[in-house]
């Protein structure tokens, strides 16, 4: 995984990926592994990422894996089923609950911050 603040660049420079969340203001929570990372976001940037340190504290709604599957999704061209978030889900690599209203209505959005920690290639 990418530093948190090399993350929180990688999306906030990406003016287009900014725009399509410009709608947004709400915290989700990432499950990596045994570690919960809640995301801030105001008007597509984020705002911050914060280690989830008292469980009463939680996001609209939780997308979850372990460090294996999300270090595969964000290889550089991640393997069959690793490749989406959905994908993901459908194979049971990923678990995501809670309320799924704003998940669903900016999908693309989330796929897109989620995907923009994978691995750049470099030739």
């Amino acid at each position: 995984m990418k530093s948190i603040d090399e993350w929180i660049n990688i999306v906030n420079s990406n003016q287009k990926l900014v725009d399509n969340g410009k709608r947004l203001d709400l915290s989700f929570t990432f499950g990596y592994g045994n570690d919960d990372y809640l995301f801030d976001i105001n008007n597509g940037q984020i705002l911050s990422i914060n280690r989830r340190a008292l469980q009463t504290k939680s996001g609209v709604f939780k997308i979850h894996a372990d460090t294996k599957s999300w270090e595969k999704h964000w290889l550089t061209i991640p393997p069959r089923d690793y490749h989406d978030i959905f994908a993901m889900l459908a194979k049971k690599i990923v678990t995501i609950d809670g309320n799924l209203i704003p998940l669903m209505q900016n999908l693309q959005y989330f796929k897109d911050i989620i995907a923009s920690n994978r691995q750049v290639r470099t030739n």
